[in-house]
């Protein structure tokens, strides 16, 4: 059932960015109704095999690299169709969303891969707190919305036509200030709480605390140049695009070239 299905979901994906090639390839002025809903059909089975191995091990399933890996593949198929349904110009959006419905397809491809272990057994005792779930789980809702960002911020690198710059950047700006707060209280609040209950101390500057920092502190710097500086364009989008860099190198690049207290994660 779980390969079923996980093989659905990655099949609505890639149906759905099959669907956004079609509409940006003939670039039509129009918006496209029909690969959002696919795209979420794709988030709900993901969902739903998180729920299915979370009853299987009676605790929430995101614990170990395959159950992060389907989690944020869900969170950022559900985040995509919002921020579509919700979206006052939706053509505008389409390229970022597009991008985001590919770092999407590409989590779900990785995950149903040989390379990542699908065992179904408990997390360790350590790993065994609602602090953690809380810690996973928005920091990669809040991570979500900095992918929609990131492909935004490449877009409006690459585009020249000022009009379409103005759209592209209230979408970086808008994803990112919806995101910082969902990542700040999910990577390191709630982090720092699940440290604190597993390990005995809140800080260790462990190499994913460290790069966690330094994640939340470039997109405090994208803000700070944003709101307070009142500085927009070109920087804010080398910003946004860095941040989301680092914020795939602290899940990834950490857990493969760093050794710590998050190496079993």
């Amino acid at each position: 059932m779980n390969d079923l299905l996980g093989l659905t979901a990655l099949s609505l994906i890639a149906l759905s960015a099959v669907w956004q090639i079609v509409y940006l390839l003939r670039q039509q002025q129009v918006a496209d109704k029909v690969s959002p809903w696919l795209l979420l059909g794709g988030g709900v089975l993901l969902f739903t095999l998180t729920v299915l191995r979370s009853i299987a091990i009676s605790f929430p399933a995101v614990t170990n690299t395959y159950e992060a890996l389907v989690f944020f593949a869900a969170a950022l198929c559900v985040v995509a169709f919002v921020l579509r349904m919700v979206a006052k110009n939706p053509v505008a959006l389409r390229v970022s969303l597009f991008g985001a419905t590919i770092i999407a397809l590409a989590v779900a491809m990785i995950s149903s891969s040989p390379l990542v272990p699908k065992d179904i057994q408990p997390p360790i005792p350590a790993l065994q707190s609602i602090w953690l779930v809380m810690h996973v789980t928005l920091a990669f809702v809040g991570e979500s919305f900095f992918a929609v960002a990131f492909i935004a911020a490449l877009s409006y690198l690459f585009t020249k036509d000022q009009t379409k710059r103005v759209a592209i950047d209230r979408i970086v700006y808008t994803t990112t200030v919806i995101g910082y707060p969902i990542f700040t209280a999910g990577a390191l609040v709630f982090g720092m709480i699940w440290a604190n209950f597993a390990w005995g101390s809140y800080w260790s500057w462990d190499p994913k605390e460290t790069w966690a920092l330094i994640t939340f502190l470039v997109y405090t710097a994208y803000l700070h140049t944003r709101i307070i500086m009142k500085i927009d364009g070109t920087v804010s989008a080398i910003l946004a695009a860095v941040g989301f860099v680092f914020t795939v190198f602290t899940f990834a690049g950490v857990n493969f070239l760093l050794s710590g207290l998050h190496s079993y994660g």
